[in-house]
């Protein structure tokens, strides 16, 4: 794979987890990374740090994605210190399991918040300001093509995403600017794995025909592919990355 000279990508969510593996991966891909946390600085940092150590570059953003004005502020930002911004990857993302008849307005709000309007808020200000032939990757899941019980709230902020990604990738025309959706299976992240007891993940891990979890590297390769000048004719997709799980 041909390596990017002077890309610059923002992703969000990106100090831990997929994104922590995505951060990484683009780096090494030859892209500067912006990486956008909530909340937990040290990870950011150490995560910047090991990307400077290798030679790479990059700085960290906090903000909440929910916050209409948090992607005007980042892009401004990395604008500032890189000149501007060609790739988004729309990480961020909250998970909460519970029957739709349990679910609470409060979790629903900051579900919807987080994972619907956050993804719209990036994809609405990287829409006015990526540079010309850049990247819009937005993550989604492959609990729409399972439909497991207690996920409907998390499915249902997915599926809109899904939606939107393709509606944009029509919009964007004349652009050169691409817009797909990575959708994750069961992968071995604290997001997933917490609160889960061994035997739930150990059977979802045999769900696949490749009998294991994902791991947060085998999204980023996807990732690396639909940001990079290889995946240019990849455009208003849903990429599922699941190792065959549905």
């Amino acid at each position: 794979m041909s390596v990017q000279h002077n890309k610059v990508a923002l992703v969000t969510g990106g100090s831990r987890g997929i994104g922590a593996a995505i951060v990484e991966r683009l780096a090494s891909d030859g892209f500067t990374v912006a990486i956008n946390y909530a909340g937990n600085v040290a990870a950011a940092e150490a995560l910047l740090q090991k990307i400077q150590a290798a030679g790479g570059q990059g700085m960290i953003l906090q903000a909440d994605v929910a916050d209409s004005s948090a992607f005007i502020h980042m892009f401004d930002a990395v604008e500032a210190a890189f000149g501007g911004v060609d790739v988004l990857v729309n990480n961020a993302g909250i998970i909460h399991y519970a029957n739709l008849v349990d679910f609470d307005d409060a979790m629903f709000d900051r579900l919807i918040a987080v994972n619907l309007k956050g993804s719209f808020n990036g994809m609405r200000e990287a829409a006015k300001r990526l540079r010309d032939g850049g990247r819009i990757i937005n993550l989604s899941t492959s609990v729409l093509g399972m439909m497991l019980p207690t996920y409907s709230v998390y499915a249902a902020s997915k599926a809109a995403v899904e939606a939107m990604t393709s509606v944009l990738a029509k919009e964007l025309r004349g652009r050169n600017i691409t817009v797909n959706a990575v959708s994750p299976g069961p992968t071995a992240t604290d997001l997933f794995l917490d609160g889960k007891p061994q035997e739930i993940v150990d059977r979802m891990a045999k769900m696949a025909p490749l009998e294991r979890l994902g791991e947060p590297v085998d999204i980023a390769r996807v990732v690396s592919f639909v940001a990079s000048a290889e995946g240019g004719w990849v455009n208003g997709q849903v990429l599922r990355a699941n190792g065959g799980i549905v």
